[in-house]
């Protein structure tokens, strides 16, 4: 598939997720997933990272604690919504390996034609200290069979590939990266704030019955193998005295003294 088709079909994308988030259920979703990525960024605010999102900014909804510089992504320029805007496809980062201390990866693995490499491409750019931050809809949670059956599968978000938790962790270690948490969120949203009593208990005990989870992953470090080594020096023996030899001196000595006597 060349660059300009890429871009038409990414394009296209957009403007349907796009809608989505606009709309009541979307904004109070991505409430939601901000105040489940607050905390996770308030303990590193000095970072450079990178977000790709198939709709509005998330980091946007997050004011008071957020990367020291963001890049957003675009895959074409008249998707760009701002000058500072990275403008290429997911799967082709115009980036050198490890230099983002935070990438960002917004329900964009859900509605691309090659998930992995789209993956493998943010762990790529993602520093060894870096991490590497996931949303998705969750498969298994409460509202998935309003999306997945009926009209509203052939909508977005029904009309793509929802990834489990547990997929995406043998995708990440193949990119040799490991998960350490996920969180999940949306557990009540609707056209109504997300800050319901489903939410407040569902967040509370992490239940795996959200629309939406984060994955916060980071690169698997491996350590090299200490061998000690031994050195091949015996103890030292305690002196002898003068006249004995080692081992057989004995012996020969005898035989000395009767030769002597004859």
């Amino acid at each position: 598939m060349s660059t300009s088709q890429g871009q038409a079909e990414w394009r296209e994308r957009l403007a349907c997720s796009r809608r989505y988030w606009a709309s009541g259920r979307g904004q109070a979703l991505m409430q939601a997933q901000a105040a489940c990525l607050g905390p996770v960024l308030q303990s590193r605010p000095d970072q450079h990272g990178l977000e790709l999102s198939m709709g509005p900014s998330l980091l946007s909804h997050i004011p008071s604690a957020g990367p020291a510089h963001v890049v957003q992504w675009a895959p074409a320029r008249a998707c760009a919504r701002a000058r500072a805007t990275l403008v290429c496809l997911p799967e082709a980062l115009a980036l050198p390996d490890e230099c983002l201390d935070l990438t960002l990866l917004h329900h964009l693995l859900e509605h691309g034609p090659d998930a992995h490499r789209v993956l493998a491409e943010a762990a790529r750019v993602t520093r060894d200290s870096g991490t590497l931050i996931v949303f998705g809809f969750q498969p298994l949670g409460l509202a998935t069979l309003a999306y997945r059956l009926g009209r509203r599968r052939r909508m977005y978000p029904g009309n793509g590939r929802w990834y489990t938790p547990g997929r995406l962790r043998d995708w990440l270690a193949f990119v040799d990266f490991e998960i350490e948490r996920v969180d999940y969120c949306g557990f009540g949203f609707g056209k109504r704030s997300p800050g319901g009593c489903w939410e407040t208990l569902g967040r509370r005990h992490n239940l795996a019955l959200g629309i939406s989870y984060m994955i916060r992953a980071r690169r698997r470090r491996y350590q090299a193998p200490v061998q000690r080594l031994k050195f091949g020096l015996r103890p030292p023996t305690a002196p002898q005295p003068a006249g004995v030899a080692r081992g057989h001196a004995a012996p020969v000595r005898e035989k000395c003294y009767e030769e002597h006597k004859r």
